[in-house]
């Protein structure tokens, strides 16, 4: 059979039930386990932090990964690297917070937290998504590397913020956005390049819009049925839901394994 290398994103694609009843569709456990025996390549492509998507990586029996909105790269469980923001841009940005009055925090390395200078961005957002750690005197001039920002404002106040312009950012928050790399086909690029393979021998399985960056003309685009009608509408084959065993019925469509 010919190899694919197959990318999903996680929620609404391999995880269904949304935050705080997430769960992974027992079919889609029995594809991920068809598709590695029929020798196919699979990967996680995801936002998240990698810090914060390992434990899903390990629990789903994945060795591969792309994170950071396709800017952090995992290859055989091994972290290759994670291209920051540019540290100007995200000064800039959160000068202008200041001014206005918008809590923020920021991500300055690797881990499961996100930093703030106090427990205004808590006290706005009252999120559990991300711990926040309090760092007394947090400067993002003073940092070494970020990969990310939180701002937290309600829609449409990110708009007021000029110097967001220079930045990549998404929503999926009532209380805050994320400030963040938003390219996944960029991640998955670099793996392709590091196996030496054939990018029309990709497959990628998304549900929203940070997903738009990875559905190219390059590759195979699988929307999923509970998928954002933007991503739909630049899907070459919209499957069922991800409760509906959407990730499953796409492989068998798709001649990726035998039932």
């Amino acid at each position: 059979m010919r190899k694919r290398y197959i990318f999903f994103d996680i929620d609404g694609t391999l995880i269904a039930g949304g935050y705080g009843n997430s769960y992974v569709p027992e079919s889609c456990r029995i594809a991920l386990q068809k598709l590695e025996e029929a020798g196919h390549f699979i990967a996680i492509s995801t936002g998240r932090s990698q810090a914060m998507a390992y434990n899903i990586m390990k629990e789903l029996g994945f060795h591969h990964m792309v994170s950071d909105g396709g800017y952090g790269v995992t290859i055989d469980d091994e972290l290759l690297g994670i291209t920051p923001l540019n540290k100007d841009d995200v000064t800039a940005l959160i000068s202008e917070c200041r001014e206005k009055g918008y809590p923020w925090g920021l991500q300055i390395r690797n881990s499961t937290t996100r930093q703030v200078p106090d427990d205004s961005f808590y006290e706005f957002t009252h999120d559990i998504y991300m711990p926040c750690e309090v760092v007394e005197g947090l400067d993002p001039e003073k940092c070494d590397i970020i990969y990310k920002a939180y701002v937290a404002c309600y829609y449409p106040d990110e708009f007021t913020l000029e110097s967001l312009k220079k930045l990549p950012w998404c929503r999926f928050h009532k209380e805050y956005f994320f400030v963040e790399p938003g390219d996944k086909a960029f991640g998955i690029r670099k793996i392709i390049d590091h196996f030496h393979a054939d990018v029309k021998d990709v497959i990628v399985f998304g549900d929203a819009l940070n997903d738009m960056t990875m559905f190219i003309d390059d590759w195979t685009c699988v929307a999923m049925g509970n998928a954002c009608d933007e991503l739909k509408a630049k899907a070459d084959y919209i499957t069922d839901d991800v409760d509906r065993d959407g990730i499953y019925n796409a492989c068998v469509h798709l001649g990726l394994f035998e039932e």
